[in-house]
């Protein structure tokens, strides 16, 4: 009986250091400073090769492309509609 309350208090004590953990994990991957690095991150992988360091030119002339683009289309609705 002594040997079944101290295993069960071990268990107890286990269950809450890993949930003490997940919830450190958690609070970590939810906070703002956490969410907006992987973000610039992620950003910098898109336009940067991360191997090698050099930029991908590819996509920044997609990028560059588009806005140039968007910035077309509305002169163009802007001369149509004086």
């Amino acid at each position: 009986m002594n040997n079944d309350l101290s295993a069960l208090e071990r268990d107890l004590e286990q269950t809450r250091a890993r949930l003490a953990s997940t919830i450190d994990e958690l609070v970590h991957r939810a906070s703002p400073k956490t969410i907006v690095d992987r973000q610039v991150s992620s950003t910098k992988a898109h336009f940067v090769d991360p191997a090698s360091g050099k930029p991908r030119v590819d996509n920044i002339a997609k990028v560059v492309g588009g806005v140039v683009g968007f910035l077309a289309v509305l002169a163009i609705i802007r001369k149509l509609t004086r």
